[in-house]
């Protein structure tokens, strides 16, 4: 399945960091109502807040996934990725 990686910037006020922290649990449960299975969520310094990646069957779902965050306070720039060793098999066949 395709994986998507989300650069995501908190956009709404939350009373603290275990508020923000809960939101993670209704976050996967929405990705998963877009057929979307969130694997794995970093807290980041620097111009972003969080990373999440996920997998989605398609865009059209990783889409879906996205507008999902943006429905959590969160702005998400979202984008297909792929393995580096998949990069080389894309580059052959050029």
């Amino acid at each position: 399945m395709p994986e998507y990686a989300s650069l995501v910037d908190v956009r709404t006020d939350f009373q603290n960091a275990q508020e923000l922290t809960s939101v993670w649990g209704d976050i996967r449960s929405d990705l998963e109502d877009q057929k979307a299975d969130l694997k794995h969520t970093y807290a980041i310094l620097g111009e972003y807040d969080f990373l999440v990646v996920m997998e989605a069957p398609d865009r059209d779902a990783a889409y879906q996934a996205g507008v999902a965050l943006e429905r959590h306070g969160l702005d998400a720039q979202t984008m297909e990725i792929i393995p580096t060793e998949e990069l080389a098999q894309v580059v052959d066949d050029l």
